[in-house]
């Protein structure tokens, strides 16, 4: 059965593959009367004309595919499951075990919408357990979760996957499988999905009890993927789709782009209507205009080619036009009907053959011509390989130079349909999206681009992709920014997200920032100080008093007039990076030696680390485990790039100074606690992706440009930035739980500590990089132009001594677990010497030394092609 519906508005076209009887009020659907309550208690604005068709044949159990504009609305499929679940026979795969039902959504953040829908509108019904499982790559992680007893289980295909690594029960007790946009989940994810389906089946086959089985597939686009889905795992779905373009798609409507010139045009349409004369057509021609269907007719009169005309001037009204139209195709001759675009709605024609744009349609227009064609949209599944034979329908565009701006969107068409592409459309769009490109240069860089290194979608965003100098290269930038050294202090205030804030870079001696914000809070102490603004202007800075706190601010919004004396004004936190709403009376003026310091918020950035799972976004549980961890504590850092006030780092250390005994403590890498989470993982191409988009303007690559330094050099640097060399203490936050009270091995000295000890033994000791495989440990040791080496091996012990431009240069190794010393080597070069040491057995040390060592840390380019070893300490 097949049956096309056309309710008077272009947006109420429905296919269906079986009748289905609709509702038209909420009062009539086929819901649970405690559902019903509960969505007009919360003001439920439906029934939608797709839910008036889908909610039956979900209510009453069957295997359903939606596909409308709304198929990312979960009310499309929980209001009808809700009410299945009522049911007992349909909840109970045995008498003494509960049947369960899972939503499969694309992401975590669709996930958690569609957790909370249930929570609301379960109300309604008898208590339900439902559950939101999202699970990260930590091992053990599954095991953890207890779903026994849960009756809905709502997850991504990822996390369900580990999820039933522990709990393969779970499908052979899956009643009702949901796949929440259905399109999104085959394009990112098929393999996993189809993976699902496949464990479902093996597992429904091998049930000992026969429990309700239905799967629900609802989306905004055809896929595909779905064909497979309906052949193999669903048993003779309703396919409801209310989307023209994807009933054409599942209609197997050939879609054919045209190439020609503007004066060709004509030339054109008579080769694409030679075959009308061989084959009985029926086709539409439609055009924009009342003077081009004039001239097509005559066009086609005059060789010999019979057809109609109708356009607003035509003497023949539309009845009139119909019953010829009929008539001629009814005799045996082709019918061909040429039209002006804004007549197709009023004759309602749906048995055409083929239709020629004749003049680039509007996605109106568009939507309108392949309505005329739905009596010949094909039936039923096909195989792709016969999709061509199979194939009734046809819709060709006469794409002209005139029409290139329109390119993309038929572009996009074609690609969806799974449609020949001409190379001269591949082109014509190119052009259009860069224009499109240039068209976004004021607005800020895509956010995406700058945090995770790609843009999943250029077209759609809002946002510019290339450098544009005046904003990138600001004016008006701190010190701080214009001298960044390699490593930096830096102090978050603002957590956006898991890897992006704002904050300040801290200068450890004489730091401006702090200079400021003691005389602000003294001038503001006294109440003649405080004048209110009476004008409030768009950018102009001001004072604003917290408490004790006092802040400069930047107006970055005005209210429109408004009656009262007092109005909520938006304003920026110049030196935090934070935007928030105060009271206009709030606002102070600033005095001119207040504003000479440029604004010291600067954007951070940490590298090489993105969510798992090709998720677009962090997951709330990171983002709030590290704002609990780092805001407004010290960090240090190693910069990598910096943007205008744009800064990325690699890595990122909390830090505490312990200013008595002059030291500082490594508290943990950032990058590292977002791994430990088992919610994110390693991002490689991240900094690569930055280099390119920075080669577009002059910037300073700090891991290019600046020079080696030698110990003398580096002591100023260190104590503004230790721990000495944190880009590559990746994973020692991971096992550096220490105390203030234990400075020994795991505290990194400043220059006054370092210079003191330096007297009192008469040696140095040389930075050292390590890295293993199974077999052996290598270690790199930094030193320049070693003269007199040695090295003495132990079985539990490596003594490295050598000197270099006049200092002694001493390094005393206990080793974690035992050498052959015999077979160890040591090999000095221009700019390091290389030991090389055999292990006594065969594996993987959990870390060097039995002791830290401040000075030995991982070798990071090599620890990073073992990412899974996580347990290893610096030393």
């Amino acid at each position: 059965f097949q049956s096309f519906q056309n309710v008077g508005e272009e947006k109420n076209f429905v296919f269906l593959s079986k009748k289905i009887e609709p509702f038209s009020v909420l009062e009539e659907a086929p819901l649970f009367d405690g559902l019903k309550k509960e969505l007009a208690w919360n003001e439920f604005s439906g029934p939608t004309f797709t839910e008036s068709y889908c909610w039956p044949p979900i209510a009453r159990g069957y295997d359903v595919v939606v596909i409308s504009h709304q198929g990312n609305d979960p009310l499309l499929y929980i209001p009808p499951v809700l009410t299945l679940l009522q049911l007992e026979s349909d909840y109970q795969a045995s008498p003494n075990m509960r049947g369960v039902s899972l939503v499969l959504c694309p992401g975590w953040k669709k996930a958690q919408l569609v957790s909370d829908l249930l929570k609301t509108y379960r109300k309604g019904c008898r208590r339900l357990h439902s559950e939101l499982v999202i699970l990260g790559q930590n091992k053990g992680a599954a095991s953890q979760v207890e779903i026994r007893g849960c009756e809905v289980v709502v997850t991504t295909p990822h996390s369900l996957l580990r999820l039933l690594e522990p709990n393969t029960w779970l499908l052979c007790r899956l009643c009702h499988l949901v796949l929440d946009e259905i399109e999104v989940l085959f394009s990112d994810t098929a393999e996993q999905v189809f993976t699902i389906l496949d464990c479902y089946k093996k597992a429904t086959a091998q049930a000992w009890v026969n429990p309700p089985r239905q799967i629900i597939a609802v989306g905004t686009q055809w896929n595909k993927h779905i064909t497979p889905l309906i052949k193999e795992f669903m048993n003779d779905p309703y396919i409801v789709i209310t989307v023209i373009e994807e009933a054409a798609i599942f209609g197997n409507v050939q879609q054919v782009v045209q190439p020609c010139t503007n004066s060709s045009r004509t030339a054109e349409l008579l080769k694409l209507l030679d075959f009308t004369q061989r084959n009985l057509q029926k086709v539409l021609v439609c055009t924009d205009s009342v003077t081009e269907v004039e001239m097509i007719h005559k066009a086609l009169k005059s060789n010999s080619i019979v057809s109609l005309k109708k356009h607003k001037e035509s003497k023949c009204n539309a009845k009139c036009v119909l019953e010829r139209w009929r008539k001629m195709h009814s005799s045996g001759t082709p019918a061909v009907l040429v039209l002006a675009d804004d007549c197709l709605q009023p004759l309602g024609i749906t048995d055409a053959t083929c239709v020629i744009h004749f003049s680039f349609p509007s996605p109106g227009v568009f939507r309108q011509c392949l309505q005329c064609m739905t009596d010949n949209f094909c039936t039923g599944i096909k195989d792709s390989a016969a999709d061509q034979e199979h194939t009734k329908a046809k819709s060709v565009i006469l794409l002209t130079e005139n029409s290139s701006c329109h390119a993309p969107g038929i572009l996009h068409c074609l690609k969806h349909a799974e449609a020949e592409i001409p190379e001269e459309l591949h082109d014509s769009a190119a052009r259009v999206l860069e224009s499109e490109e240039n068209r976004k240069f004021s607005r800020p860089l895509c956010a995406s681009l700058k945090t995770f290194g790609i843009c999943r979608n250029r077209t759609a965003c809002p946002d510019r992709h290339q450098i544009n100098l005046s904003i990138d290269m600001a004016q008006n930038i701190a010190d701080e920014m214009i001298e960044t050294p390699e490593r930096v202090t830096i102090l978050p205030l603002v957590i956006v997200h898991a890897t992006n804030y704002f904050g300040r870079i801290v200068k450890k001696q004489k730091d401006q920032y702090t200079a400021l914000a003691k005389e602000m809070r003294d001038y503001f102490k006294v109440p003649g100080h405080r004048i209110s603004v009476n004008t409030m202007e768009k950018s102009v800075f001001y004072g604003l008093r917290e408490g004790a706190i006092c802040h400069r601010v930047q107006v970055v919004e005005t209210p429109a007039k408004h009656e009262e004396n007092v109005c909520e004004v938006t304003v920026k936190y110049i030196d935090e990076g934070s935007t928030s709403q105060v009271k206009s009376d709030q606002l102070l003026h600033l005095p001119a030696k207040f504003q000479s310091l440029p604004p010291q918020a600067v954007e951070i950035i940490v590298c090489r680390v993105k969510p798992i799972d090709n998720e677009v976004e962090w997951n709330p549980k990171v983002t709030d485990h590290i704002n609990a961890k780092i805001k407004g504590k010290l960090h240090h850092a190693k910069v990598v790039y910096t943007l205008g006030k744009t800064v990325w780092v690699d890595p990122m250390v909390g830090v505490t100074n312990l200013a008595m005994m002059k030291m500082w403590i490594n508290e943990y890498n950032i990058r590292s606690e977002i791994l430990s989470t088992g919610l994110g993982t390693d991002n490689p191409e991240h900094v690569a992706e930055i280099q390119k988009l920075c080669r577009q303007m002059p910037v300073l690559d700090h891991a290019d440009n600046l020079e080696y330094f030698t110990k003398e050099d580096t002591a100023g640097l260190e104590e503004a930035s230790n721990p000495q060399d944190t880009s590559i203490q990746e994973d020692s936050a991971e096992s550096c739980n220490t105390s203030a009270t234990l400075p020994s091995d795991d505290v990194v000295e400043t220059k006054e500590a370092e210079d003191s000890t330096a007297h009192q033994q008469k040696s140095f000791h040389p930075q050292i990089k390590w890295f293993q495989d199974t077999v052996t440990v290598t270690l790199k040791v930094q030193i320049l132009r070693a003269a007199d080496s040695k090295c003495e091996f132990s079985k539990e012990k490596v003594v490295f001594s050598a000197y270099s431009e006049g200092r002694l240069y001493v390094a005393d190794l206990e080793l974690y677990q035992s050498i052959i010393a015999e077979k160890s080597t040591c090999v000095i070069k221009d700019t390091e010497g290389v030991i090389l040491l055999v292990k006594e057995k065969k594996g993987v040390w959990c870390k060097l030394l039995k002791n830290k060592n401040v000075h030995v840390s991982l070798d990071f380019e090599h620890w990073e092609e073992s990412e899974d070893e996580r347990t290893f300490t610096v030393g």
